[in-house]
């Protein structure tokens, strides 16, 4: 059996580098909000689907997919009728969606700033 070395050495800048898909998925339009989301605990698709609005069936199920796939989330599949399928945070996934929780909390308290930040930016352009 061989043993696998393991590169400490990540740097998401480097095009090449693995964590940077795993960054792109986290921190892509719908991948943030299904973090924040599952944050609240064990969610249906249905309810994920409420909760992210906005979000095409086809695209959270991507979403999903993609972090499930990173380790992020853990999908379960329950055997009833009609079937059942929970999605929540694991492990790895916790930390990373707190993380996430602090980017979007940042953002909602500084929105009034930002609108005005491109309010100001806008009439700039128009007088030139």
């Amino acid at each position: 059996m061989s043993e696998m070395v393991q590169d400490t050495s990540f740097d998401v800048f480097d095009p090449n580098c693995p964590g940077r898909a795993v960054m792109e998925h986290i921190a892509s339009r719908w991948g943030v909000l299904v973090l924040g989301v599952l944050l609240s605990g064990t969610q249906r698709f249905s309810e994920l689907r409420r909760a992210v609005g906005g979000v095409s069936e086809k695209m959270l199920a991507q979403t999903l997919q993609a972090l499930e796939r990173d380790g992020l989330i853990h999908r379960e599949v329950h055997p009833v009728i009609p079937p059942r399928v929970d999605y929540s945070l694991t492990d790895l996934g916790l930390p990373m969606a707190e993380q996430v929780r602090g980017l979007y909390r940042l953002i909602e308290s500084s929105t009034e700033g930002i609108l005005s930040a491109q309010a100001a930016y806008d009439e700039r352009k128009i007088a030139r």
